[in-house]
């Protein structure tokens, strides 16, 4: 057991990409920070990191049945809070935009995930940078909302 330990904690070291130390706070404090706008400019909500991410757990359900009605089935299925149709209610989206989605996803990847499950929804593996194809950093983007102005969210 504690050989596991110290292999973990020796590869967590060697990594060169680090997460901001207060980004929960950050993230919490700043649904309006002007970087939000920057960031969803370059993602195209393929969808890609929360597919290649280990922890994200998003899914959708369907009542799927034959043509006799004999035979139902409920269907479990991957989805992803990229998509439109992620939060469609009642004839619409609840988020409607890139930015109202990527700001959902890395505020609960970062931030309320900690409140939830007492960790960080992020484990450091670099699979939705890895998977990217606008090469978007989740650990450059949680620096940008260290560095650049803030402003107080309602």
């Amino acid at each position: 057991m504690q050989a596991a330990e110290a292999a973990t904690k020796a590869a967590a070291e060697s990594q060169t990409r680090r997460m901001v130390d207060n980004i929960p706070d950050l993230l919490r404090e700043n649904p309006d920070h002007p970087h939000w706008d920057v960031v969803a400019d370059r993602c195209l909500s393929c969808a890609n990191c929360t597919l290649a991410c280990p922890t994200c757990f998003c899914s959708d359900v369907e009542d799927v049945n034959d043509l006799t009605g004999d035979h139902t089935e409920r269907w479990r299925t991957w989805d992803s809070c990229f998509t439109a149709d992620f939060s469609y209610v009642h004839g619409g989206s609840v988020r409607r935009s890139t930015k109202s989605r990527y700001r959902q996803w890395l505020t609960h990847k970062l931030s309320t995930w900690h409140d939830q499950f007492g960790s960080s929804g992020c484990v450091g593996c670099g699979r939705c940078i890895a998977w990217c194809p606008v090469g978007i950093d989740i650990t450059a983007e949680a620096a940008a909302f260290a560095a650049g102005p803030q402003q107080s969210g309602g």
